[in-house]
């Protein structure tokens, strides 16, 4: 019987052998946990402590990578075993391609060890969307692209559009002595005052010094030596509430030496801008306004109170508004009957010097461009803040519904001579703006239903070049 001498095995092979095998914490002399192991306490080549990086190679592979970089030809001669003189040619061919296998193993776990890196990496990838069989498409994120260079952009705005007056920045850094040595337009003497008891804000307005002459729309020549000055006040941005002295006859340093009380709460008027604005009054025109001060309650000690010599400056608002109106319009199909109600008028453009105004409304109804009917109001004494609460019916087929207009004009009661024009509007057919046409389709929509709605007043000829029903009328 024949035995075959196996050839012992090279003990560095074995124990690279045992190394891919067993787990990395584990000895590879006693096949225990490293931390278990007593034989392998006091040596650290033979552990490999992993942290949260990537450990560092082992010393033992670190001399085998470096004896493979080097090309020692010696490398497989040491780790080959002995063989005898006398071994045959097979045993010496299995002994050479064990050696080549050894060989090809430690260069492979050389090179592993070598792409480990020393740092960690992170590899960041395009996101990928996509469902699972379908094909992928990488998102790339896109660029952001500029619309307009920054020259383009701010060409854009219009600075205009975002103050009331073109020459307010110049403004708010002067004092009031610039101010009243560059526009030349005088001053106002005024005080303010809150009472926390009751709630309300009081405005005294004491007296102007300096007022400009009027001047002449041309600005050639003066009309007169004096002016007729008043002022209006009002808490920004509320305009349409505002309060108005008396007159002052042919005076460039009036004396008002009036109060004025807003029912406000406190916090609500410390959000509020005062605006004062000084009016010189033209019976035979449109008032004209001399100049305004404006100033903001958050800057003022309301509880306080105080009194101020305010530098005018020019208003971006030539001419003061006419007046308010709130109609009410209602149309009955069944009876052909259009009632309108006159309830109130606000801040009219005041046409007597010494008590006002004594104002009326005239309500004409015009088929196409022919009058057919005419009724007005009662006229209210002395005051530009008029309540009326007066109907008036007109008897309008509803086929001729469609060519009718009502023309509302607001005169000034004059005993001595004509009445005094204050404003006009002209609802219907041929309305005088998109207010009074809103107004008037509201009411065809809405039948047997009163509507009502403010309208503010137009000059008259303003209206007669926008409706031709304005003038088929006095």
């Amino acid at each position: 019987m024949a035995y075959i001498q196996l050839e012992p095995l090279n003990e560095g092979f074995l124990s690279r052998i045992s190394d891919l095998l067993l787990c990395r914490w584990t000895c590879r002399h006693c096949c225990q946990k490293c931390y278990e192991c007593s034989c392998c306490q006091s040596s650290e080549d033979e552990v490999e402590i992993l942290g949260p990086f990537p450990a560092q190679t082992p010393p033992w592979l670190m001399s085998s990578r470096n004896e493979d970089k080097n090309g020692d030809s010696d490398h497989t001669a040491s780790e080959a075993p002995p063989t005898p003189q006398d071994d045959s040619p097979d045993q010496r061919r299995s002994s050479s391609d064990t050696s080549k296998s050894a060989y090809s193993l430690t260069r492979r776990i050389s090179s592993l060890e070598s792409r480990r890196p020393s740092s960690p990496l992170i590899d960041i990838k395009p996101i990928e969307f996509g469902i699972i069989g379908a094909k992928k498409e990488i998102i790339q994120p896109s660029v952001l692209r500029r619309t307009y260079t920054p020259d383009d952009y701010f060409r854009k705005f219009e600075p205009r559009l975002y103050s009331l007056d073109s020459n307010s920045d110049d403004i708010d850094s002067l004092t009031d002595e610039e101010i009243l040595s560059k526009y030349q337009l005088g001053m106002l003497h005024f005080s303010t005052q809150y009472d926390l008891l009751h709630n309300y804000l009081t405005v005294r307005v004491i007296e102007a010094r300096d007022l400009p002459p009027p001047i002449s729309y041309d600005g050639s020549r003066q009309d007169m030596a004096h002016s007729n000055p008043y002022v209006k006040i009002c808490l920004l941005p509320d305009q349409k509430n505002s309060k108005q002295t008396g007159v002052k006859r042919k005076t460039q340093n009036p004396v008002f030496e009036e109060r004025y009380t807003f029912e406000i709460p406190f916090l609500e008027a410390q959000r509020r801008t005062l605006l004062l604005t000084i009016v010189d009054f033209d019976k035979f025109s449109r008032h004209c306004v001399i100049g305004k001060v404006s100033v903001p309650l958050s800057e003022v000690d309301l509880v306080k109170g105080g009194h101020w010599w305010k530098a005018l400056v020019p208003s971006s608002q030539n001419e003061v508004e006419l007046g308010e109106l709130l109609l009410s319009l209602n149309y009955l199909p069944s009876a052909g009957r259009l009632n309108v109600d006159v309830i109130r008028a606000k801040q009219l453009l005041q046409t007597d010097m010494s008590q006002g105004s004594d104002p009326f409304v005239k309500i004409q109804l015009v088929h196409g461009l022919k009058l057919v009917k005419t009724k007005k109001t009662s006229f209210m004494r002395g005051t530009i803040d008029p309540f009326y609460n007066e109907s008036f019916s007109f008897k309008v087929p509803q086929e001729e519904l469609e060519n009718a207009s009502l023309v509302f004009t607001v005169y000034g009661h004059n005993m001595k001579s004509s009445n005094d024009f204050i404003g006009r509007i002209v609802i219907g057919q041929y309305s005088t703006g998109s207010s009074e046409s809103n107004h008037w389709r509201r009411m065809l929509n809405t039948h047997r239903t009163a509507v009502e709605q403010w309208h503010s007043l137009r000059s008259r000829a303003e209206c007669d070049r926008v409706s031709p029903a304005s003038l088929e009328v006095t």
